[in-house]
C-alpha cells in the first residue's frame, strides 16, 4: 500500500468523533455521574430544610435591592428557579444546598438573637441589647445590609445600632458596614466596632496588596458574571452568591485580644474566643452565657470550607482549625443549647451542637492526618488528592460536604502548608511555562489535527478530566484555534455541571464562559473603592503602591518623599530607588528632615488622585496639596507605577 493511503487511513482513524460537542446539555456521563450522586446520600433528608425555615418573621419587601446609584443589589427572585428535583446539568448535591440556601428573610433564631438569611453570601445576625441592635458581620455591600436592619426595625420595633462586630478579616463579613453604621457615629462613640485582633492588617492585606489578582479570580470562585439558571450558576456552597455594590471598610475601636475575653455590650455578655489563623488569619468567635448561645463565625459552618480558597488567600492550618473547633466543643459544647454562624441556618440543640462541632472538627483533622500520612509514604501532593477517600460522617452529614472546600484541593493545601507548591519529582521543578509545554505537547502528540482527535476520543468516553488537559494545550500552543477553544468550553461545562463544589462548578462554567464569549466582563466586584482606600492607614496603602513599581520604568537616581496627611495626622516617607521603592511610616510631628520631596495633602484629596477622579495640577490649583522641594519627584513616582488591568486573560494565554 502506498505511502500516502496509509496517511489517508491514518487521517481517518483519528478523524474527530464527533462533528461538534455539545452545549448547555448534560452527556449521558454526565447524568450518570449524578445519578451516583443522588443514590449514595440521603438527598431526600428534610432536617436541614426544617432548621432552614424555623422562625421566619418575614422577607425584605420588593423585587430588587438597589445600590445608592440605582445598580441592582440583591434581585430577591433570581433563585426562584431551584425547587424541585436537580436537573441533569446540576448535581444534586449542590442542588440541595442550593435550594437550602436560597431560603430568605428575617428569623427568629431565639426571641432576642435574629438573622437576615438569604441576601447576600453571608448572614447578619442582630442580637437585641439593653438600648439598641448589635449586628454580626453586616454582609459585603451596604445596601442589602440597609435593608436587612430596616426590615428588622419595622417587624421588631425600632432599635439604634449601638455596636457592630466584625467576625473576622474577610470582606463578606464588613464590607456592608456603611449601610448600618455612619463614620459620624463610629468616631463620635454611638456605634462602637469590635474585631479580633489584627483585623485591620489582615483585611488590607487580603483586599488590597493582593486586591487585583484576587478580585479576577474571585470571578471563577463565585461566578460573578454567570448567569443563574440550570445551566449557569446555583450558588456558592457557602451561600447562593456576593451582593453587588461598593465595599467599604472602618477601622475598629475596639480589638479582641489574642487571650480572647469578656465583655458587656449594651448589657450582653459575651465569651469572646480568638480563632486566628484557622479560617481567617483574624478571627474571633463568642459564646452568649444568656442564650446558651455559641456564634461559630466561619470556622464551623454547614460546609467543609476552603483550607487554600480558589480566589487565593494565605494557606490556612488544618491542624489548628481543629483543635479551635476542639476547644469550642469543651468550653461551650454542653453549654449550648443553640449554634448559629455567619453563614447558613442555626443548629439546636445540644446533642446536635456537639454532634455538628466534633464532625467539623473530623473534617479538617482527617485531611491534614491523612494528606500527611500519605505524604511520609512518599506520595506527591497529586497522588495524595486522589486518594484522599472520605470519613465515614461525611457521607451522612451533609454539614462537612463538598460544597466549598473540598477534600481534594484542601488536601493538597495541606501539603502546600508543610512543603510548599514542589513535590519533590526534580521534573516539577523548573517546568516550562504554559505557551511553551503546551506547544511542545501538541507537536509530540503529532500536531492539531491530531491533537484534537485526542481530546475528542477523551470526550465521547466521559474522560473529561483528560480532555481538558489536551484542549488546554491545543488553546495555549494557539488561541486563535476556535475549535480547540468551542471543545475546551464544553469539556468545562461538563465538569462544572458533575461538580458538587458550588465553588468548582462556578470555576468550570466561567472557563466555558470566558472561551465562548471572550473574556469581556465589565462591572465586577473591587475593593479598590474610595471607602476602602479612605479606611487603610496611609503606610499600609504605599505598601500596596509599591507592589505596581516597576524598576524599568523608574527613571532617574530616585530619593525621599515625605507625605502629610494632616487630617489623619499620618506621615509617610518612601525611599525611591531604582530598584525599590520602600514606604516608611513617620512621626507626625517630624517636619520632612532629611526628604527631597515634602508633600502636604488630605486623606480624602489622595484617594480622589488614586482614583483619578482629579489631577495632580488640579488639586495644587486649589491649594489641596502642597509641594516642596524636588517637585519633580512624586511624578517620577507614579511614573514608575504599573497600571492596573483588573480583567486579565486566565484561560487563553
Amino acid at each position: 500500500m502506498k505511502k500516502s493511503a496509509l496517511s489517508m487511513i491514518a487521517l481517518i482513524l483519528a478523524a474527530p468523533v464527533q462533528a461538534a460537542p455539545p452545549e448547555g446539555v448534560a452527556t449521558e456521563a454526565t447524568r450518570a455521574a449524578n445519578a451516583r450522586v443522588a443514590a449514595a446520600l440521603p438527598i431526600a433528608d428534610q432536617t436541614d430544610f426544617e432548621n432552614a425555615r424555623r422562625g421566619f418573621l418575614a422577607i425584605i419587601p420588593g423585587d430588587k435591592i438597589l445600590n445608592e446609584d440605582g445598580s441592582v443589589a440583591w434581585d430577591s427572585h433570581q433563585f426562584d428557579f431551584i425547587d424541585g428535583a436537580a436537573p441533569d446539568t446540576v448535581n444534586p448535591s449542590l442542588w440541595r444546598q442550593a435550594k437550602l440556601n436560597s431560603i430568605h428573610g428575617l428569623f427568629e433564631v431565639v426571641p432576642g438573637i435574629y438573622q437576615i438569611r438569604g441576601y447576600d453570601l453571608a448572614q447578619m445576625t442582630l442580637i437585641a441589647g439593653k438600648t439598641g441592635w448589635i449586628i454580626v458581620d453586616p454582609l459585603t455591600t451596604p445596601a442589602p445590609a440597609k435593608a436587612g436592619l430596616a426590615l428588622a426595625n419595622k417587624t421588631l420595633g425600632d432599635r439604634p445600632v449601638v455596636a457592630v462586630i466584625f467576625t473576622h478579616s474577610h470582606g463578606d463579613h464588613f464590607g456592608g458596614v456603611a449601610g448600618v453604621a455612619s463614620p459620624e457615629d463610629i468616631s463620635s462613640g454611638k456605634i462602637q466596632v469590635i474585631a479580633p485582633h489584627g483585623f485591620l492588617a489582615e483585611s488590607i492585606g487580603e483586599s488590597v496588596i493582593a486586591g487585583t489578582a484576587m478580585n479576577r479570580r474571585v470571578q471563577f470562585q463565585f461566578g460573578t458574571a454567570l448567569p443563574v439558571g440550570t445551566t449557569g450558576h446555583v450558588g456558592g456552597g457557602l451561600g447562593q452568591k456576593l451582593s453587588s455594590g461598593d465595599v467599604s471598610l472602618v477601622p475598629p475601636t475596639r480589638s479582641i485580644s489574642k487571650n480572647g475575653e469578656t465583655l458587656t455590650v449594651d448589657g450582653i455578655a459575651f465569651d469572646f474566643m480568638d480563632a486566628g489563623e484557622t479560617e481567617a488569619p483574624a478571627e474571633l468567635v463568642f459564646y452568649l452565657p444568656q442564650y446558651k448561645a455559641l456564634h461559630t463565625a466561619e470556622v464551623a459552618t454547614r460546609t467543609f470550607h476552603n483550607v487554600l480558597t480558589p480566589r487565593g488567600a494565605l494557606v490556612r492550618d488544618t491542624l489548628k482549625w481543629s483543635k479551635v473547633i476542639d476547644a469550642m466543643l469543651a468550653n461551650y459544647g454542653d453549654k449550648s443549647d443553640l449554634m448559629l454562624a455567619s453563614h447558613h441556618w442555626p443548629t439546636w440543640g445540644s446533642d446536635k451542637v456537639q454532634a455538628a462541632l466534633k464532625n467539623q472538627r473530623g473534617i479538617y483533622r482527617y485531611v491534614h492526618d491523612q494528606t500527611m500520612r500519605q505524604a511520609n509514604q512518599g506520595a506527591t501532593m497529586h497522588e495524595i488528592a486522589e486518594h484522599i477517600g472520605e470519613p465515614d460522617f461525611a457521607k451522612t452529614d451533609f454539614g462537612v460536604r463538598d460544597y466549598y472546600g473540598t477534600l481534594n484541593h484542601n488536601s493538597k493545601a495541606v501539603y502546600q502548608r508543610y512543603f510548599g507548591w514542589w513535590d519533590a519529582v526534580p521534573a516539577h521543578y523548573h517546568q516550562l511555562p504554559p505557551v511553551q509545554a503546551a506547544k511542545k505537547y501538541v507537536e509530540a502528540m503529532g500536531g492539531t489535527d491530531k491533537a484534537l482527535a485526542v481530546g475528542e476520543k477523551a470526550f465521547a468516553a466521559g474522560d473529561y478530566r483528560w480532555a481538558a488537559t489536551v484542549f488546554n494545550h491545543l488553546v495555549f500552543a494557539d488561541p486563535a484555534n476556535q475549535t480547540a477553544k468551542t471543545w475546551l468550553a464544553s469539556t468545562y461545562e461538563q465538569l462544572g455541571f458533575q461538580a458538587e463544589a458550588g465553588t468548582w462548578r462556578n470555576i468550570y462554567l466561567v472557563g466555558a464562559r470566558e472561551l465562548r464569549e471572550g473574556n469581556n466582563v465589565k462591572d465586577s466586584i473591587s475593593t479598590a473603592s474610595a471607602k476602602v482606600l479612605n479606611g487603610i492607614p496611609a503606610v499600609d496603602l504605599f505598601d500596596a503602591l509599591a507592589t505596581r513599581f516597576n524598576p524599568a520604568k523608574m527613571k532617574g537616581e530616585g530619593g525621599i518623599i515625605r507625605f502629610w496627611f494632616p487630617d489623619r495626622k499620618e506621615a509617610v516617607s518612601i525611599d525611591l530607588g531604582k530598584s525599590v521603592m520602600f514606604p516608611r511610616r513617620e512621626d507626625y510631628a517630624i517636619t520632612g528632615a532629611g526628604s527631597d520631596t515634602q508633600i502636604t495633602i488630605s486623606r480624602s484629596a489622595f484617594t480622589q488622585l488614586l482614583m483619578r477622579e482629579t489631577s495632580p495640577m488640579q488639586l495644587i490649583r486649589d491649594k489641596q496639596m502642597i509641594i516642596s522641594g524636588n517637585d519633580a519627584l512624586m511624578a517620577i513616582m507614579f511614573m514608575a507605577l504599573d497600571e492596573v488591568n483588573p480583567q486579565f486573560d486566565i484561560v487563553t494565554p
